[in-house]
């Protein structure tokens, strides 16, 4: 297929027959330039409405007594996040820069490193990071496979400088990673960890 600049990689929205999949692939990537990928329904509504809506949504907006800690629904996360990974390798070339996008995927960036550790990988977080405080109700393995996760990413961005620091005192003190300036040295690569308010092109909208 013809590449452009760019692929999205995402869940197509709706559960997909087997034999439906090669079909609605081709027509995404020809006509949307995105490549889907397939996750059945039961795992989605674990992964999505119980590990990301019930554990990181309400624990990272702190309020973590609405925070649901079920072993089924981190597995589920985690098995989501490594169908994402297999999409990855499916169409990554040379040279890609691999950009991830927020609490959904914060697994993913490591995962890819294990496999393509010469990937240029991007990850941010579009929602508060928590505290350590907060943070650490997670339990152990789960919170360090998180950390460890998203520092799988050559660049990590959050929208605030607190969120920033929340993150590295949690690196440091969760994993005993230290940073320098905001960037803390890897196994095999650098994590820059740093600050990117968003917001829109305001001259474009306004006129």
């Amino acid at each position: 297929f013809a590449r452009s600049d760019h692929i999205w990689i995402g869940w197509p929205g709706i559960a997909i027959e087997p034999d439906e999949r090669s079909g609605i692939r081709e027509k995404l990537l020809v006509e949307y330039n995105a490549f889907p990928v397939f996750i059945p329904e039961k795992l989605m509504d674990s992964f999505y409405l119980g590990f990301c809506n019930k554990t990181i949504w309400p624990l990272f907006h702190y309020f973590p007594s609405f925070a649901a800690y079920e072993e089924n629904a981190w597995q589920c996360y985690r098995n989501v996040n490594r169908l994402f990974l297999e999409a990855v390798r499916e169409i990554v070339q040379p040279d890609d820069v691999i950009w991830i996008h927020d609490y959904h995927l914060m697994l993913l960036p490591a995962l890819i490193r294990e496999v393509l550790p010469n990937s240029f990988i991007g990850y941010f977080h579009h929602i508060p990071f928590p505290s350590f405080e907060i943070f650490r109700l997670l339990q152990v393995e789960w919170r360090r496979s998180i950390l460890e996760g998203i520092l799988g990413a050559d660049l990590i961005g959050f929208h605030t400088h607190d969120y920033t620091q929340y993150f590295l005192r949690c690196a440091l003190r969760l994993l005993g990673l230290e940073h320098n300036m905001g960037s803390i040295t890897m196994e095999h690569h650098t994590a820059r960890v740093d600050t990117f308010p968003m917001g829109i092109d305001y001259r474009r909208f306004a006129s």
